[in-house]
């Protein structure tokens, strides 16, 4: 029984050796194939640092500008707006009557 397998076994061997030849030709292609990859990730690395510089450049076109309105209200109360809804004071109440005909 041992025979059969130490047979197996060294048939595995025979089957798996390739000449040299071939070993080398494989290692050469591959050495390529790494090659073009490191090729194309320096060129992506390029392109991203290219685009990121281009959106910089487009957002620096635009000049950020802040006003401040400053308002008087009439009246004690005070317009708060709180969670999308607005209260309107005593100031707008009278605003709204006295533009109604």
């Amino acid at each position: 029984m041992e025979d059969i397998f130490k047979n197996a076994e060294n048939n595995e061997r025979e089957n798996m050796m390739i000449p040299f030849r071939a070993h080398e030709s494989m290692l050469a292609r591959m050495e390529i194939h790494n090659k073009r990859l490191w090729i194309l990730i320096v060129i992506l690395v390029c392109f991203l640092v290219g685009t990121n510089a281009g959106w910089l450049i487009y957002e620096s076109q635009f000049e950020v500008t802040q006003t401040t309105i400053e308002a008087q209200q009439e009246g004690s109360e005070v317009n708060i707006v709180s969670a999308g809804d607005t209260h309107y004071g005593t100031e707008s109440e009278s605003n709204n009557t006295a533009q109604s005909p």
